[in-house]
């Protein structure tokens, strides 16, 4: 499969370098300068993975993650000039997959698009051709496997989860039954202190639940405590591909 990679960037000497970067590793390029004509080529395109600027005229490309997120599995990784360790967070908090600074080392660049792309390529392989050696954890009649970080519906539906909302599944699921407060689940998802005021833990269980709820059968896996946290209620078996 001939991965379709899409780099949104303003800066054109920028947009040119890269390009040519991935264009001589094998994949079918495409670019835009902002948010506007990234949307007219995905459109058209069945776009599998976006390099994106977070400065980006019009809308960032924070705000394109946001909505990115909302309609898409789709990789998602930020190159960028602004090292702010807020920017990193939230970028990881809304689904980026990667986020690198500018000035950036091309060799790690690819390495890290080409990891992405394997587990695009994942995403598109039934549930019993994961990687040899993958773990899996099965629970009412879905499937999380670990090494695409593809969440498989009962009827083999495939929703890549992005990192953090990944991270909170897993953890879930290696301790069924157990209560986990928000401290301990941002710790895992994102490797900080939960903040006060802080919704990141509860808007990333509102996305998992999504993918349950239009099963009768399975809705409330991921009850409420109120006071204390969250618990998974389901059973689960663990399995190693092969």
């Amino acid at each position: 499969m001939t991965v379709k990679l899409l780099i949104v960037e303003d800066e054109v000497i920028t947009r040119q370098t890269l390009s040519r970067l991935f264009q001589e590793e094998g994949y079918e390029v495409f670019d835009a300068a902002d948010g506007r004509q990234m949307e007219h080529i995905m459109a058209q395109q069945d776009i599998d993975i976006i390099i994106m600027d977070v400065n980006l005229p019009g809308k960032s490309g924070l705000e394109l993650a946001e909505s990115l997120r909302e309609h898409k599995n789709i990789g998602l990784i930020f190159l960028t000039g602004r090292d702010s360790s807020e920017d990193r967070l939230l970028a990881l908090e809304l689904g980026a997959d990667d986020y690198l600074i500018k000035p950036y080392n091309p060799r790690e660049l690819t390495i890290r698009a080409r990891n992405l792309s394997r587990r695009i390529e994942q995403i598109n392989s039934p549930k019993e051709f994961a990687v040899e050696g993958s773990r899996q954890y099965h629970f009412s009649n879905w499937i999380l496997d670990c090494d695409s970080r593809c969440l498989y519906s009962p009827e083999n539906k495939v929703f890549r989860l992005p990192k953090s909302e990944f991270r909170a599944l897993e953890l879930f699921l290696t301790q069924p039954g157990k209560i986990h407060d928000r401290e301990t689940l941002v710790r895992k998802m994102l490797d900080r202190e939960l903040r006060p005021n802080d919704r990141t833990v509860d808007v990333a269980i509102r996305r998992i639940r999504r993918h349950f709820e239009a099963h009768p059968e399975t809705p409330n896996l991921i009850t409420t405590i109120h006071g204390e946290g969250y618990r998974f209620v389901g059973d689960v078996e663990v399995k190693v591909a092969t």
